[in-house]
């Protein structure tokens, strides 16, 4: 079962390291990361990069395709080589999936349309103008195609993935195995539940955090 994790300049980190430290540890999973061409690929903060094993042709028909989100998803919302890959891979995947801001380049190639999805609380707004129908929730399943909220929410919706192909039991031990069982110091990762300051000073700085 090849899992193909999608790298562009300046993606998120988390969003694809959670789903790849959960997934990876499928029985018979072949993991491989994917850009436009192979070697190290720049994460949003530029002090970490990833590397891509794999061309974007080298991995025509992956079982999964995940494809995280980050700052340079901005960059990756126009027709050119990459949403070309991801129409072609999902015509024979099993699953294609999201985290954060991946959706909308999921939806930018056309792939979400007519369909629930979700990504970060700053950007949900912006599904509806790409075909989407937003969804509030952490992980939204639409038929084959899986979104995560922000970032964090990639580890959920790998172990999600990992019940709907594995079985439960084995999600279960792959979530014991990374002890997954978070206890954040503060009720600050939701807008629903953040202090409302906290809330108005992150909406201000959503042009930084998203571009």
């Amino acid at each position: 079962m090849q899992i193909a994790i999608l790298l562009f300049d300046r993606f998120t980190a988390l969003d694809a390291v959670g789903p790849y430290e959960v997934l990876s540890r499928l029985p018979g999973a072949e993991m491989v990361f994917v850009a436009e061409r192979p070697g190290p690929v720049t994460t949003d903060v530029g002090s970490l990069s990833l590397v891509a094993t794999h061309a974007l042709a080298d991995a025509p028909r992956p079982d999964v395709i995940v494809v995280p989100g980050g700052p340079g998803q901005a960059e990756q919302m126009a027709d050119g080589p990459v949403h070309d890959w991801l129409r072609a891979a999902d015509q024979t995947s099993t699953w294609t999936a999201s985290v954060c801001t991946g959706s909308l380049m999921l939806a930018a190639a056309g792939l979400l349309t007519g369909r629930r999805a979700t990504t970060h609380w700053l950007a949900v707004d912006q599904l509806p103008a790409l075909g989407a129908t937003p969804a509030r929730q952490r992980v939204v399943f639409d038929g084959k195609y899986v979104t995560a909220a922000g970032v964090s929410a990639g580890i959920d919706m790998g172990l999600t993935l990992a019940g709907r192909i594995a079985g439960d039991e084995v999600a279960q031990m792959i979530q014991l195995g990374v002890e997954y069982h978070p206890e954040p110091p503060y009720r600050a990762g939701s807008p629903d539940i953040a202090p409302p300051a906290i809330v108005e000073a992150m909406r201000g700085m959503a042009s930084e955090v998203m571009s």
